[in-house]
C-alpha cells in the first residue's frame, strides 16, 4: 500500500507529520481520529482531525492534503441518504400539536 507523509495543524498534534495509508483513490481518509487514553482509567478522549487541501497541483487539482484540528469533533462524515432516519426530532416541544 502507498503512504504519504501528512502534516497536522492545531490541537495537540500541531506540527507533527505522520505517514498515512492512502485509499484506492490515492487520498488519505477524510477524518482521522486519535484515541488518547485517560490517565485515571476512564474512557479515552478522541481527537478529531479533518482533511483539507494543502496546496494546488498542476491543472488546479489537489494533490496533497493536511489535517486540521476539529475541537468539536462532530461526526459530519456520515452519508445522508433520502431514506435515512432524521438525526433529531423536529423543532418544537414534543407536546405541541398542529391542529
Amino acid at each position: 500500500m502507498k503512504s504519504e507523509d501528512t502534516p497536522f495543524e492545531g490541537g495537540p498534534m500541531d506540527g507533527r507529520v505522520l505517514p498515512l495509508l492512502l485509499g484506492p483513490t490515492g487520498h488519505p481518509p477524510k477524518t482521522y481520529r486519535i484515541p488518547v487514553p485517560d490517565p485515571d482509567g476512564g474512557p479515552p478522549t478522541v481527537l478529531v482531525y479533518r482533511r483539507v487541501p494543502r496546496g494546488q497541483g498542476k491543472l488546479g487539482l489537489t494533490r496533497q492534503w493536511k489535517y486540521e484540528y476539529d475541537p468539536e469533533g462532530k461526526h459530519g462524515s456520515r452519508l445522508k441518504w433520502p431514506w435515512s432516519k432524521p438525526d433529531a426530532t423536529p423543532p418544537g416541544k414534543p407536546d405541541d400539536t398542529d391542529v
